[in-house]
């Protein structure tokens, strides 16, 4: 039975999809080996954002398909919304008033990672209102865990093939790990490397070796992590599951995040985030050195 996106909470939006996302969460780590790639975005200058793969498509087809069957009035946002078929039947692709809630996806979240083979690829879900994230949903296929917060409640991880009910509270580990640096922040790792051991993306990625990406600060293998602009569909949706986890989570200058709604082009800010304080500090006196 469809629902009116003006009485459908984010739970209910997550419980009625959770069986799709199992659905693609199989159907991604079942093709990795195979993975056709497609051409690459023409309108990025990031090398890792520009990857696109038939999964990324596929997986978006499925959960517009959910969503359109279920909530026929809901907005929607998915990565791949130019190339996709379904755009033009979701009500708005943009945020709405308060508790008209978009709905967003990152079908393959850490494509080039996916694409050279390695596990730690995630897809994304996130439901947004005016002001900020209500949830969001990431699932790790390779791993057969996803991380689930809505707004307030902390960050719960479960099983996938066990279910939405199988997640439990969950926190990051506060042990001192390693700060990666995402694309074009590596101008920061002279600032950082003689006290930190310091991830640059750019620098460090291996199509044979498998460095952190962003969700290893939920993983328990980096202790900060500093890019240049949070894209609402992944990286402000790892930094929400960060901030409901107890990292310190703000803009590269120290500030508060500000609303989404008075960000552009779907994304927030720099962002800095860290699992406690004083990492915190410390970073962003580097993000704020000449």
């Amino acid at each position: 039975m469809a629902h009116s996106s003006t009485t459908v909470s984010p739970r209910q939006i997550l419980e009625t999809l959770f069986s799709f996302l199992q659905g693609t969460a199989a159907y991604a780590q079942q093709i990795q080996a195979a993975i056709n790639v497609l051409p690459s975005k023409d309108n990025t200058d990031n090398p890792f954002a520009a990857a696109l793969t038939s999964a990324d498509l596929s997986i978006q087809t499925l959960i517009e398909v959910a969503l359109l069957g279920a909530f026929p009035d809901i907005r929607f946002y998915g990565e791949e919304y130019e190339q996709s078929y379904n755009t033009t039947y979701f009500r708005s692709i943009e945020l709405g008033e308060a508790d008209d809630y978009l709905v967003t996806l990152d079908p393959i979240d850490g494509t080039r990672f996916y694409m050279d083979g390695h596990p730690n690829y995630q897809i994304i879900l996130t439901i947004l209102n005016t002001d900020d994230y209500e949830a969001v949903i990431a699932l790790s296929p390779a791993y057969n865990t996803f991380d689930v917060a809505f707004r307030g409640q902390g960050v719960q991880r479960g099983k996938i093939d066990q279910g939405l009910s199988s997640a439990v509270p969950y926190q990051v580990d506060r042990t001192s790990l390693p700060i990666l640096l995402g694309t074009k922040m590596g101008y920061l790792a002279k600032k950082l490397s003689d006290r930190h051991t310091v991830i640059d993306v750019q620098q460090d990625y291996s199509r044979e070796t498998r460095i952190p990406n962003v969700n290893g600060i939920l993983n328990g293998e980096l202790s900060g992590v500093m890019i240049r602009a949070g894209k609402f569909i992944d990286g402000g949706a790892l930094a929400f599951l960060a901030r409901e986890a107890g990292c310190v989570v703000t803009c590269l200058d120290g500030s508060p995040l500000p609303p989404i709604h008075a960000c552009t082009d779907y994304q927030l800010p720099g962002l800095v985030m860290a699992t406690s304080s004083e990492l915190h500090r410390d970073l962003v006196a580097a993000a704020g050195q000449r």
